[in-house]
């Protein structure tokens, strides 16, 4: 049987492509690819007994058996760094490729009986640790991250029922001083509305496969921050 594997990040490089077929008797198991993968490409194979892995977009647990024409692929660390209104809802959660607005999001989670509205903008700054950085590439698993950036902003409608939530996230290249990712809330009081911005950026953070590339004089590099994670 064929299944097909993605790499992302440091695993892309490592392997020098985006995607790979692959073929295994019938009944492998994960656990049976990661082994191919790393015979295959010998430096995968520490990363893949660390990182979690996702099958058709979903990630999984233990090892289990394959089926022809899955998409597997593994998540490294993502991107990191170092009562109340009616009608709560997700407005919006997603990824793009267009400039971000904050005020748009911002305007879009507004409510008569909201008494406050927090907006985080997360921007691409000029350096990492010592290293100075002329742009940022934001890469992403997008059916997964779309679907996570969506269960993360559900999660924070659940402790914030109260809540209108916005999100949204860039991929691909940004200049610094761009805008790479927004969090959007409005709550009846000031403290609900930062704290459930606050979760969603900590859990967007840890749980959203995005992944990050600073470039600068130096040279080139993949900013790691957080193991993925994505238990509540």
């Amino acid at each position: 049987m064929t299944v097909r594997v993605l790499f992302f990040a440091h695993l892309r490089e490592a392997t020098g492509s985006a995607q790979a077929d692959i073929e295994l008797p019938a009944g492998a198991t994960l656990e049976n690819l990661r082994e191919a993968l790393a015979a295959r490409w010998p430096a995968l194979g520490g990363h893949l007994s660390r990182f979690p892995a996702a099958v058709n977009g979903t990630v999984v647990r233990g090892a289990p058996a394959l089926a022809e024409g899955d998409e597997v692929a593994w998540l490294p660390p993502v991107a990191g760094g170092s009562g109340g209104p009616a009608g709560g809802a997700v407005v919006e959660a997603g990824l793009t490729r267009d400039p971000l607005d904050p005020q748009a999001l911002a305007r879009a989670v507004a409510a008569p009986g909201a008494g406050a509205v927090v907006v985080f903008t997360g921007t691409v700054r000029d350096h990492e640790g010592e290293r100075r950085v002329e742009r940022l590439e934001y890469e992403a698993y997008e059916s997964l991250a779309g679907e996570r950036l969506r269960a993360v902003a559900r999660e924070a409608l659940a402790r914030w029922p109260g809540s209108r939530i916005a999100v949204a996230h860039r991929v691909g290249t940004l200049a610094v001083g761009e805008a790479s990712a927004v969090i959007a809330v409005a709550a009846a009081h000031r403290a609900e509305a930062f704290d459930c911005c606050r979760h969603i950026l900590e859990r967007l953070k840890k749980s959203v496969p995005i992944w990050k590339k600073s470039y600068g004089p130096g040279g080139a590099a993949w900013v790691e921050g957080a193991p993925y994670d994505d238990a509540p």
